[in-house]
């Protein structure tokens, strides 16, 4: 079961997460006119690396946890793969939307 990126990430994009992924399965992308990333389903191994590098925790660990967004990410995942990657933002940076907080400094 893939981890899922969830809307805490639409408007936030750290691109931390993809930086970890060892099979490049999280890829940036816009939805909502908004910044976002998503973990393909179809490539992610479920090791957990993602997790932990997510400062506003806007990842989960099961398509069950939120399966609204793990259907976004599946049908979101092909168009975005071809997207170049991102560049990450730094952990610190405060979240630009009114309640996202740091969860993983």
């Amino acid at each position: 079961m893939a981890y899922v990126i969830t809307e805490k990430c639409l408007g936030e994009r750290y691109s931390t997460c993809a930086a970890v992924c060892p099979v490049d399965c999280i890829h940036p992308g816009e939805y909502q006119g908004q910044e976002f990333m998503v973990i393909d389903p179809e490539v992610c191994i479920d090791c957990g690396l993602c997790l932990p590098e997510c400062p506003i925790g806007a990842i989960v660990e099961s398509q069950d946890e939120s399966p609204e967004w793990a259907a976004i990410n599946a049908e979101l995942a092909p168009e975005f793969n071809n997207n170049p990657p991102a560049p990450e933002r730094p952990r610190n940076d405060p979240p630009r939307k009114p309640g996202n907080t740091i969860v993983n400094p």
